[in-house]
């Protein structure tokens, strides 16, 4: 028997996972992806001293049952953040930063030993059979009598049924057909894409000097150019260093300014070791793989797990995935695997 053509359209986590999971199905499965890469908002940097730093999605907890259950499935490990120390908390430049310290916690958040990218890495060494294509933007999607064609900037595609595993919002640069009901075409600008707009940074540094000093490497601040920022030494405690955010006006600021600023932050509050790094990576997260011109989005969350993004259309041979899709932890890694699980029950 003839196996069903299927064509993913997103290779971020949710797509991955989700020919994961059909592969298992005996599915033909193409997976194209826009950019050059595989991962979509998961992406890990690699420090000058070999330590990866995440620039993207980094944190789950024992909440997220599908994270842990996949993470297990791949043989990937997990291991606590570190906040043992004295925390602290700027409100105005103008005042000695407040110190507190995080009792141990109940609800504790993990990271992925070796980096988040390596779920990524071992999603894709486990795809046997899916054929996966990488800078390939999909275009324009029409009906063929019984099939979908997929036209993309490389070639055309010939398809029983599609899944679209995207930010919401980057739907509407896809030529839909004309069946598709105007109340979805409507909601889809609406759906707040998370991330969209942040800025992850990250350091390396070759010695843990704040933890010797007693610090945690918790920082939250009102008043400058990092908002927040965590411990981000790896798994086996020979690497070292930090991740956070930046403040969001910081975008209109090129690299080397961001960095000096951040070098400043760290140094007044943590002491002149901050100012020498051996690596510094940030990320503003607005390009075309993730936002369509300017969001205008109220709410975090905006419509993230609505009912329409968990229909099927042209005849259930259209599907929307990815974790803006979730009914349950929209945004986050959880809730990419879980509508990839929601999707691939319908086959």
């Amino acid at each position: 028997m003839k196996k069903q053509r299927i064509v993913i359209i997103g290779g971020g986590l949710s797509g991955l996972t989700l020919a994961y999971l059909l592969e298992k199905k005996n599915y033909e499965i193409t997976l194209i992806e826009a950019s050059p890469r595989l991962g979509g908002r998961i992406q890990t940097a690699v420090g000058n001293l070999g330590t990866p730093l995440e620039l993207g999605a980094t944190w789950f907890s024992e909440a997220h049952v599908q994270v842990l259950s996949l993470l297990a499935k791949l043989e990937i490990k997990k291991y606590e953040q570190y906040t043992k120390g004295v925390s602290l908390f700027q409100t105005t430049k103008f005042e000695p930063p407040q110190l507190f310290s995080v009792p141990e916690a109940e609800n504790p958040s993990f990271r992925i030993v070796d980096g988040t990218e390596c779920l990524i890495d071992r999603l894709k060494e486990n795809l046997l059979q899916t054929k996966v294509i990488l800078n390939s933007k999909a275009e324009h999607i029409s009906i063929d009598q019984n099939d979908l064609l997929i036209k993309t900037s490389q070639s055309t595609f010939r398809c029983a049924k599609t899944i679209i595993c995207m930010p919401p919002q980057l739907i509407c640069s896809i030529k839909l057909p004309d069946e598709i009901p105007s109340h979805l075409l409507n909601l889809l600008p609406t759906v707040q894409t998370w991330m969209a707009g942040s800025i992850k940074f990250t350091l390396e540094y070759e010695q843990p000097f704040w933890r010797k000093k007693g610090y945690s490497g918790m920082l939250y601040s009102h008043s400058d150019i990092i908002t927040e920022m965590y411990d981000h030494t790896n798994f086996e405690e020979n690497k070292f260093g930090f991740t956070g955010f930046l403040n969001s006006r910081a975008s209109t600021l090129n690299q080397e300014t961001r960095k000096a600023n951040v070098l400043r932050q760290l140094s007044e509050l943590i002491g002149k070791e901050s100012a020498y790094p051996t690596a510094y990576f940030d990320k503003v997260w607005n390009d075309e793989f993730i936002i369509q011109g300017n969001e205008t989005i109220e709410l975090p969350h905006q419509n993230n797990g609505h009912p329409y993004l968990q229909e099927g259309y042209l005849d259930e041979r259209l599907f929307i995935c990815g974790t803006e899709t979730s009914s349950k932890f929209g945004g986050y890694m959880e809730g990419a695997i879980r509508s990839a699980i929601r999707v691939a029950d319908k086959f």
